[in-house]
């Protein structure tokens, strides 16, 4: 029977925790720690303290000043362009006519992926989680039982962030994942997706054998990272059929896929590889054929400048840190130990880059007449291929370990390989690392964009 007063909550006092203080201080390392160089959550933050320091109109008035910040910076501009970038690429075309408006995608009713590695493994979840049937196969069954263990653990991680659990997945069904050593099993598939290392006669003898055994119209499709798609083209009877769907590592967590046309390749291949990605929630950007296309081209001088600014006398974890408060997820050197440095090693020998295939005199710290560093040939000499084996630029707690820790049998192999080499170190700021390892990226992606790999800028970034 009381009357019903207004209730405005923005006169009612904001109650005082006891540790208020100590509590925003942890909000805050925890924030910048998440941002990562990003204005807006910091800026968020900010918001809220007014709210705890000032009355209800000054906080409000408070909250307009931060936001007009953002507003206006330069970081909401990049975010937007990102945005729109992003659905840009759907609008593919390629420099002989054919384009996303004209091309339809065949459908993909059964996939296969051959080699179940670390890629392998992904690419089998990523295409599990998209309700595609799958038949992966390996070499031998010592190969592929431990493969078969690896992805069944993925898909089980997978399987407990979605709703519904492994029900909804259902990988234990036979019908929706096989594993075989039989090639045979391939015979009617839609799409294959080739996923062993980086080895150009390894993978044209695969793709020999795969044009045989696969129906007419199935897609041949090869996760390679730097190889040509038209020499892995040539060893088939359909080289329209062919086409590159690079994944980047882990596979089933990265976003990007990058679909690689040869100068065969039909525009029907190129689309149902667009649409795949669709399907794996990834986003696909179709690029031309030159050695690395574009993601590993752009990365080749980025990562090779981080290590001419370890010869100089920077750190693994400083040229790290400054990456990473920049903006990037993860810096040159935790990301090849994610990647593997033995995936690069094989490539630069395939080059004829490194070990004893190189001419007599040829100097340490040059190739091709370019400057060249060999500190990540000698880490692989070590056997330090990075998280995979416990040690690479960093070390972790055991083989296969996430954590990157200071390993102070690194920082005494950097000492004694500049001794050798008669380099005086001096001390690098983090402005030089920034701009050096960051231009050098950009100057590559302005090279891609002149000779046309990329048909846009949007492509690239």
């Amino acid at each position: 029977g009381q009357p019903l007063e207004p209730r405005r909550l923005s006169l009612k006092p904001v109650p005082k925790l006891p540790n208020m203080e100590a509590f925003l201080h942890e909000a805050l390392v925890k924030v910048k720690k998440q941002a990562r160089g990003c204005l807006a959550p910091e800026l968020c933050f900010q918001a809220v303290l007014a709210a705890t320091e000032r009355p209800f109109a000054e906080g409000v008035r408070r909250e307009q000043e931060l936001f007009r910040v953002l507003l206006t910076s330069g970081q909401a501009q990049a975010l937007q362009y990102a945005f729109f970038a992003e659905r840009a690429v759907h609008r593919w075309a390629t420099p002989t006519g054919a384009s996303w408006s004209s091309a339809a995608p065949q459908p993909v009713r059964k996939a296969a992926v051959i080699g179940l590695g670390t890629m392998g493994r992904g690419i089998v979840t990523s295409l599990v989680k998209a309700n595609i049937p799958v038949v992966a196969l390996e070499q031998d069954l010592e190969y592929l039982n431990k493969g078969r263990k690896a992805v069944m653990l993925l898909l089980e991680r997978e399987a407990m962030k979605m709703e519904g659990g492994a029900q909804t997945l259902d990988f234990h069904n036979p019908e929706r994942l096989q594993f075989t050593v039989n090639f045979d099993l391939l015979h009617d598939v839609d799409l294959v997706i080739e996923a062993v290392f980086e080895n150009m006669a390894l993978k044209k003898e695969i793709f020999h054998k795969l044009s045989k055994i696969c129906k007419p119209g199935a897609l041949l499709c090869t996760n390679t990272s730097a190889l040509n798609i038209d020499e892995i083209a040539s060893a088939t009877s359909c080289p329209q059929q062919v086409i590159g769907t690079h994944f980047f590592s882990p596979a089933h967590v990265m976003r990007l896929l990058e679909v690689i046309y040869g100068c065969h390749t039909s525009p029907t291949a190129i689309a149902t590889a667009m649409q795949l990605a669709k399907d794996l929630k990834k986003v696909g950007v179709v690029v031309g054929n030159c050695f690395g296309f574009v993601g590993n081209r752009m990365m080749f001088p980025y990562v090779q400048q981080a290590v001419f600014l370890l010869e100089e006398g920077s750190r693994p974890e400083a040229i790290d840190q400054v990456l990473e408060d920049f903006g990037f997820k993860i810096g040159p050197f935790r990301m090849s130990d994610l990647a593997g440095l033995d995936v690069g090693w094989r490539s630069r020998k395939d080059q004829g880059l490194t070990g004893p295939s190189l001419p007599a005199g040829t100097a340490a710290r040059q190739r091709h007449g370019q400057r060249y560093s060999p500190l990540p040939d000698l880490l692989c000499e070590q056997g330090r291929f990075g998280q995979k084996t416990g040690k690479g630029w960093y070390q972790y707690e055991k083989a296969g370990g996430r954590t990157a820790m200071l390993d102070p049998w690194l920082h005494n192999f950097l000492s004694q390989y500049r001794d050798t080499h008669g380099i005086k170190t001096r001390f690098i700021d983090q402005e030089e690392i920034l701009e050096r390892c960051l231009f050098s990226l950009i100057n590559e992606g302005f090279a891609i964009l002149a000779e046309g790999i990329a048909s846009g800028p949007e492509h690239l970034d």
